[in-house]
């Protein structure tokens, strides 16, 4: 039974004899100790005493706080705080730079750091807070240093995502895990003492030997085999971060890192949803299916990826004893459905349309087809670069159920989808059509 503590709010005499402000200011350092309280036991809840006896409700300590913080935020005393994102003007980099803009009153200044910088920052530096776009690359032990330098936290965005054959094994370890690496020694060298990961579903799985992973949740068992390149890499990059939790920086305090595992992401922006859409379009406006619709994958919206990266660097300080060295999976009210007829609820109202009830290739052609890509790959690499969508790593993901049902986020640092599935498609079909008439 989780252990409810009595605390005042608004319409209670209390707050009407201090005034309001006084009255939040005096409740920030009740929340101070109940914080350390709570992480004795997760799910303790605060009983807000403005409701008549009997009827009393109770909130999470995150919620009290989210409520408080508008009058903690025009005190003097509030902290003003310096984010750093890699690879900010990444996919999913760019949608965490604007939800921080948009979501952290606290905010003071905003660097941004990644190899390409996109003329999309010139508007950023016109509002309140200060944005700094460094152009620099993980790999650089030295630049990565100079960007983390002064900074309160790191989103740790960057990284290579290549499951087709783009980049050499190589390259996608020296980006992924020595880049990495370079963050957590220069959060320790500089005293930063709060790290948020983006890692990757691919982490888990699916595996190469396409076992399903059926409404999962971190805790499951599931055996996660990996050969490719890209898996291997995140894999070892997530294990540095969650074995750098708790190394003491600069100035003795400890370093709090966790790190966050998208399903499949889709939104504004997405590289494969236009590779798709103009695939589709090359052939007449069809998509031939290939995939069985009973193989089911989890699926995220970017901006909901975005809030929740947003959400667990704000409440890391708070919850460092609960969060700090955890993972979490992101997920919203997507629908479970296989790969291509999910990609359809986009493309579909865009004119494509998906040709065949079941996949008109069998399966064993496609392995086939599927190591002979891997082959032409492999003899043309010192002549060309060859890269098809279809290889045996992302048959095997295509063909593997993978979903996720968990609600640890909720648990932990109160999480809610900012975006419904409904507006996510919506904003995504606008997207696409974007799309559509640039292409005419």
């Amino acid at each position: 039974m989780p252990v409810q503590r009595r605390v005042a709010t608004r319409g209670c005499p209390v707050a009407r004899e201090w005034g309001l402000e006084r009255w939040r200011l005096g409740c920030s350092l009740f929340l101070e100790w109940a914080r350390r309280e709570e992480e004795q036991a997760e799910g303790d809840g605060v009983l807000l005493a403005c409701w008549p006896r009997g009827r009393e409700k109770t909130a999470s300590l995150g919620t009290l706080r989210r409520w408080l913080q508008p009058g903690m935020a025009d005190s003097a005393q509030a902290q003003k705080l310096v984010y750093l994102v890699t690879g900010g003007c990444g996919f999913l980099g760019e949608h965490v730079v604007r939800m921080l803009l948009q979501q952290e009153p606290r905010l003071c200044e905003l660097r941004i750091f990644d190899l390409h910088l996109d003329p999309w920052l010139e508007e950023l530096k016109t509002g309140p807070v200060q944005v700094t776009a460094i152009q620099g690359d993980v790999t650089q032990a030295h630049e990565v240093a100079a960007a983390v330098a002064g900074a309160h936290v790191v989103i740790h965005t960057a990284g290579l995502v290549d499951v087709f054959g783009r980049a050499s094994p190589e390259t996608i370890h020296e980006v992924n895990v020595q880049g990495t690496q370079n963050v957590i020694e220069a959060c320790v060298q500089s005293g930063t003492r709060f790290l948020v990961y983006t890692s990757s579903m691919e982490v888990v799985g699916p595996n190469v030997k396409g076992q399903p992973f059926y409404r999962g949740n971190e805790n499951t068992p599931y055996e996660a085999a990996h050969r490719h390149p890209y898996p291997c890499s995140k894999a070892l990059a997530e294990r540095l971060v969650l074995e750098a939790n708790g190394r003491k920086v600069r100035g003795g305090l400890p370093l709090v890192t966790c790190a966050l595992r998208p399903t499949g992401i889709y939104g504004e922006g997405h590289q494969i949803m236009r590779d798709f859409y103009h695939q589709g379009l090359r052939l007449g406006g069809r998509l031939f299916r290939a995939i069985p619709a009973s193989v089911e994958h989890g699926r995220v919206y970017v901006g909901n990826v975005a809030w929740m990266h947003v959400l667990v660097a704000r409440e890391l300080e708070h919850r460092a004893a609960l969060m700090g060295g955890q993972v979490y999976f992101c997920y919203d009210n997507s629908p479970y459905k296989s790969y291509e007829d999910f990609n359809m609820e986009f493309l579909g109202p865009c004119g494509l349309r998906l040709v065949g009830a079941r996949p008109l290739l069998p399966y064993w052609l496609l392995v086939l087809l599927a190591a002979l890509n891997a082959l032409l790959q492999w003899l043309l690499r010192p002549l060309l670069l060859y890269a098809p969508l279809l290889n045996p790593y992302t048959l095997a993901v295509a063909n593997t159920t993978f979903t996720v049902s968990t609600d640890k986020a909720q648990r932990h640092f109160g999480y809610e989808p900012l975006f419904s599935w409904e507006e996510s498609r919506t904003r995504t079909i606008r997207w696409v059509q974007a799309m559509e008439g640039s292409a005419q």
